[in-house]
């Protein structure tokens, strides 16, 4: 348990890229067909059915399918994963793989570490979709691959490129609680160069989400990037990258007043909202010879976050965050056609710094660097695929760390086949960690060091003509040195500690992924989960997840519809209703969400669509007392030439 819970939102809330282009897959790609770039820091992708680790590929048709607008919703069908909003849309939303922390999550957006430098993670509130693009989730132990960050997994989020998308498009929709959504793309290729223009927005009025409140919390969200390819020549490829990503939300804070029967919960808070304003960029080149053999990218990276909160009064908080990183990576492919042996080396530099905007304790600047050097190595050998990667990371302010992992896979002619992994993890603390303050309610600890983490996972994948696979993976992670939050005598204010004792982190994965007819296709995603810190359970996790979607279209493609049902079972959270801000754990019932989509082509351009998400119109909460949204309905139009 990290998070803590005061009475501003601000306690509440509180990454190296993978250089490769996304490849492009075609309209059907069965699992294990797909190509993943964040598996590999060799600048090649590594095809699913070939590695150890637990691997989800969210493509393009799956998120127009199901009329994804936020990129978290979608993450909810992930084996694995536990989503956490706090109130409406934009509001701080975390994700959790396979029971770790939300900041032991690495993120990576077009190969562009995105995470917060100054909270240490990256909100996915601040996240709405692109037009095209496609997900990419490696779950287990990857620091030595990513360095800091990545004990639970790497999300990587990929618009595609003009080559793999040409082509114009837009959508504008409408639909409840004031909502507007449009988005815009314009892509293409000729010869070597290939450029992707692509825009989103979101705005919405929004809902109450105190308890019994009236206040609409609403928000405004805008993302931008675009992507440019140049290959002058076989053995030369430029690419850069540029993103832009601007969030204004509206959120309620906790009641303040100890006298208050609600004190501690959520309660209407007039004036208060934040802005989070992102601008990320990468340059790259990459060289290659021997045929294709010998592959080498140099690149560099940046990335700015400024987050500023206000209160009725005006500006109340804020924070800015800079990551700049180089890279290069060099890769040597060996062998014959039988048998195939990677050989990879990178060298990664980075610098992470950031300020405070407010009256802090700490009103400086504060900055880390840190060298990482990775090597890595595979081999393919027909139905036996065997990795191997280790990290040694130099850095000025933690401890110098090594991470290593092993992974392998094998199919069997039966169509059944079985993997493996075994890696270790670090997570730096984040700069709120350490030196964060809020008066009499948080001090942040300048002598935390970083979480440590092992684990090993083992699957099982099963073939059935071709038409679908069935899996599990039973994994189990056990975390060291966990920064948790500490109330020492005799203030009881918070403040992280690590703590003495090991956490632990086990359960299962299981997925079905099918296309019996080629108007039908279903996926149903499952996980059990026990996590606990201390012996205690974990907030924010349920044992129980799991969700199932299915799509039907008609013989001649024009109409689809897709039926979407998330379950999400019982958790418990923290509460701060006891006026000393000792937490009190609660209890959250488990939720059933059932979204159901359709989609219909008017014409050759032209489509009609339409959703309605909460059919049932559940009511509950995925933190304690911040309310959610009722059942509602949304319809567009869409073009494309």
């Amino acid at each position: 348990m990290k998070t803590v819970k005061t009475i501003s939102l601000l306690a509440l809330a509180a990454a190296t890229p993978a250089l490769a282009q996304a490849p492009e897959t075609e309209p059907g790609t069965r699992p294990g067909d797909e190509i993943l770039v964040t598996a590999s820091r060799s600048g090649e992708g590594v095809k699913a059915s070939q590695l150890g680790a637990s691997v989800t590929v969210i493509d393009a048709a799956t998120l127009e399918a199901r009329q994804t607008r936020i990129v978290s919703d979608v993450l909810r069908d992930v084996p694995g994963i536990a989503i956490s909003r706090i109130g409406g849309v934009g509001g701080q939303t975390q994700i959790r793989l396979r029971g770790s922390e939300a900041n032991h999550v690495l993120v990576l957006i077009d190969g562009i570490e995105a995470a917060d430098p100054y909270y240490g993670e990256f909100d996915f509130g601040t996240l709405i979709a692109d037009p095209a693009a496609r997900i990419e989730v490696l779950r287990g132990q990857q620091s030595s691959l990513y360095g800091s960050d990545a004990i639970g997994g790497v999300v990587n989020y990929i618009t595609l490129s003009g080559r793999e998308a040409p082509g114009i498009s837009g959508r504008i929709e409408g639909g409840s609680f004031g909502t507007v959504s449009s988005a815009a793309r314009v892509a293409g290729a000729s010869d070597g160069f290939d450029y992707a223009l692509s825009a989103s927005y979101y705005d919405t009025d929004g809902y109450p989400t105190a308890r019994g409140g009236n206040r609409d919390i609403g928000s405004q969200s805008l993302g931008a990037t675009s992507k440019v390819n140049w290959t002058p020549t076989d053995a030369v490829k430029l690419t850069g990258v540029l993103r832009y990503s601007l969030t204004k939300a509206d959120t309620n804070n906790s009641e303040f007043d100890p006298t208050s029967p609600l004190f501690g919960y959520t309660v209407d808070s007039p004036g208060v909202r934040y802005r989070n304003e992102a601008l990320y960029g990468l340059l790259s080149a990459q060289l290659t010879g021997l045929d294709g053999r010998w592959i080498s990218t140099l690149s560099g990276q940046f990335a700015d976050t400024t987050r500023k909160g206000y209160n009725a009064f005006g500006f109340d908080y804020g924070d800015k965050g800079r990551r700049y990183k180089g890279s290069l990576s060099s890769s040597l492919t060996l062998g014959t056609e039988a048998v195939t042996h990677r050989i990879t080396g990178a060298i990664d530099v980075e610098r992470e710094s950031f300020r405070n905007l407010s009256s802090f304790a700490f009103m400086g600047r504060r900055h880390t660097d840190n060298i990482g050097l990775v090597g890595q190595y595979e081999m393919t050998a027909g139905a036996l695929s065997l990795g191997g990667s280790v990290r040694y990371d130099d850095n000025n302010r933690f401890q110098d760390t090594t991470t290593w992992r092993v992974q392998g896979s094998y199919a069997l002619p039966t169509g059944t086949r079985v993997r493996a992994a075994y890696g270790t993890g670090v997570k730096n603390p984040g700069y709120y960690e350490l030196y964060g303050y809020m008066d009499g309610q948080y001090i942040g600890n300048p002598n935390l060091k970083p979480e440590k983490s092992e684990g090993w996972e083992a699957g099982l994948e099963q073939s059935v003509g071709g038409w679908a696979t069935i899996g599990a993976t039973w994994f189990d992670s056990r975390l060291k040195d966990e920064i948790y939050t500490s109330y020492p005598a005799p203030d009881f204010v918070a403040t992280p500690a690590n703590r003495d004792t090991k956490s632990n982190q086990h359960g299962i994965e299981a997925f079905v992924s099918a296309q019996p007819l080629p108007q039908l296709r279903f996926d149903l995603a499952y996980t059990w989960l026990n996590a606990k810190e201390d012996g205690v359970r974990e907030i924010r996790r349920p044992r129980h997840i799991a969700s199932f979607n299915t799509t039907v279209s008609s013989a001649d493609q024009r109409f689809a519809g897709t039926l979407t049902i998330r379950y999400n079972g019982r958790a418990t959270d923290t509460a701060y209703t006891d006026p000393s801000y000792i937490p009190v754990t609660m209890s959250m019932r488990e939720y059933v969400l059932v979204n159901f989509s359709l989609d219909y082509k008017l014409a050759r351009n032209v489509a009609l669509f339409g959703r309605v998400e909460n059919l049932t119109n559940e009511k509950y909460e995925e933190v304690f007392s911040f309310a959610t949204a009722g059942r509602a309905a949304y319809g567009g139009v869409r073009l494309t030439f």
